[in-house]
């Protein structure tokens, strides 16, 4: 399969395929949800027929094994697009409001209008999945879309291209090819959203290009997410959960562990867990490890040789190597690795690492780790291993993320029907399900007038009995 080219769209190309959109946008307000539901089994089935042909382009890219491909590409989105197809009718309904004390004698409702024309930019470590699932939102909520995959998967990027070709009409839906300069232009044109997933500097960009337009953004982005391992947790299951979340994609998830915290009392028998399934699922040497075709890899070398020198930097600043270290930037290739004692000073424990390793640390408190958690900027996961239901109270009360997850990891991600989003650092508003929907709407105010005004007794000239009844209102409005 040969990838497309990466230089960069013609300006002009852009502007014009922006313009064709906006009669279109004003089209798809009228859409129905029988229509919109028929794109999205379009984009479904669509998706699926070309399952083996993802196959080939993601053992191409990230070297990705099918089965990931799977779970974490096709499975989410095909289940965005079910939920979708199931409640686009209820999600699209005037919504009826009760008049308060202050508009008696009016009717209200809320209207959901598409925003119109918005921008979906995805990011390489889930280029389907981050890509298409926010597609199905704007599709639901009756948008022209621009899609921008990242440049660092051009495989991946001919076939989901191809698909958006066969499946839509440019006119509605379209796939701009490029890389940086191609971000940069698209940015500069009034959308009326744009839906960004990536890294938090980035968003900063995409953040401030948006404002120029007064465009409403949602911002997909990460950072580092704790794991809080207490006394009290079932640890082989713990263990099992947090390296499948950590080593799936090679650590390349925006939710993954960033790094865990495990109550001294049982940190070694957690280490020797982790050992165990290490050995288990990649193999018990460096060479079996290397060779298992469960692993992917980095997706350039650049990345890799990123991940190596955070290795690198940790062990000569003392940290010890417990499994893994191994890196290979040629074959783009990090090894699961799990240190310990990493020094505040590595740069591992301030940058987001975003690839197969995983520092462990002791506490002895839980509360010291929530002070730590709490000093960082907020992450956009955060998951506790506990048994005692306490602790999840105080973890969850006291500390602030994008979403918490008690006793699992990662599938927060995969619920339809929960907001799937950051706080500050970690990002801006949701996705997912109906807060997806909402994300690409606008929830329009309507309010109407009654057979009584009673708006009317409040009119000039202000009388004292006029005065007596905003009075009586006032004193009303405060009986609770």
């Amino acid at each position: 399969m040969t990838p497309p080219p990466i230089d960069d769209t013609d300006p002009q190309a852009l502007q014009r395929l922006f313009e064709t959109h906006a009669s279109t946008a004003l089209a798809l307000r009228r859409s129905t949800a029988r229509q919109r539901t028929a794109k999205l089994r379009r984009l479904r089935d669509g998706l699926l027929q070309r399952r083996e042909a993802l196959y080939e382009a993601f053992a191409a890219d990230l070297r990705k094994p099918p089965l990931e491909v799977d779970l974490t590409e096709l499975l989410p989105v095909v289940d965005e697009a079910r939920h979708a197809i199931a409640h686009l009718a209820g999600w699209m309904k005037p919504r009826r409001v009760r008049p308060t004390l202050t508009t008696l004698g009016t009717r209200a409702r809320v209207l959901v209008q598409p925003r119109g024309r918005c921008l979906i930019i995805g990011p390489w470590n889930y280029p389907v999945n981050t890509l298409l699932g926010p597609l199905v939102s704007a599709i639901a909520a009756g948008n022209a879309v621009i899609l921008k995959p990242s440049e660092f998967t051009p495989h991946v990027n001919a076939v989901v291209a191809e698909l958006v070709a066969a499946l839509f009409d440019p006119a509605e839906v379209a796939l701009a090819h490029g890389g940086v300069a191609t971000a940069q232009y698209l940015l500069a044109l009034p959308f009326d959203h744009v839906f960004f997933t990536g890294s938090p500097a980035v968003g900063k960009i995409v953040m401030g290009a948006a404002a120029q337009h007064l465009t409403s953004v949602t911002l997909e982005l990460g950072g580092k997410s704790p794991v809080i391992v207490d006394a009290s947790a079932d640890l082989r299951k713990a263990a099992e959960l947090i390296l499948w979340g950590k080593f799936t994609n090679s650590g390349q998830t925006c939710v993954a562990p960033d790094h865990v915290y495990v109550h001294r009392s049982v940190q070694d028998r957690f280490v020797k867990l982790c050992l165990q399934i290490l050995a288990e699922r990649y193999g018990a040497t460096d060479d079996a490890v290397q060779a298992s075709p469960d692993l992917a890899r980095m997706v350039t070398r650049r990345h890799a040789e990123r991940l190596g020198a955070l290795i690198d930097d940790a062990l000569a600043r003392g940290a010890t190597l417990l499994a893994g270290g191994r890196h290979n930037a040629a074959q783009r290739y990090v090894a699961p690795t799990l240190l310990a004692g990493v020094p505040a000073e590595a740069h591992i424990s301030s940058e987001e690492i975003f690839g197969p390793v995983l520092p462990i640390a002791p506490f002895d408190a839980v509360q010291e780790v929530i002070d730590r958690i709490n000093a960082q900027p907020k992450p956009l996961s955060l998951y506790l291993f506990s048994r005692h239901r306490p602790t999840q109270a105080l973890v969850s009360a006291q500390t602030s993320s994008g979403g918490i997850c008690l006793n699992h990891c990662v599938q927060q991600y995969a619920h339809g029907g929960l907001p799937f989003g950051g706080v500050n650092q970690s990002g801006i508003g949701s996705a997912h399900g109906i807060h997806g929907f909402k994300a690409f709407s606008h929830e329009r105010a309507c309010l109407a007038a009654g057979p009584l005004t009673v708006v009317r007794l409040f009119f000039a000239p202000y009388t004292a009995l006029r005065h007596s009844l905003s009075t009586a209102l006032l004193k009303a409005l405060c009986w609770i």
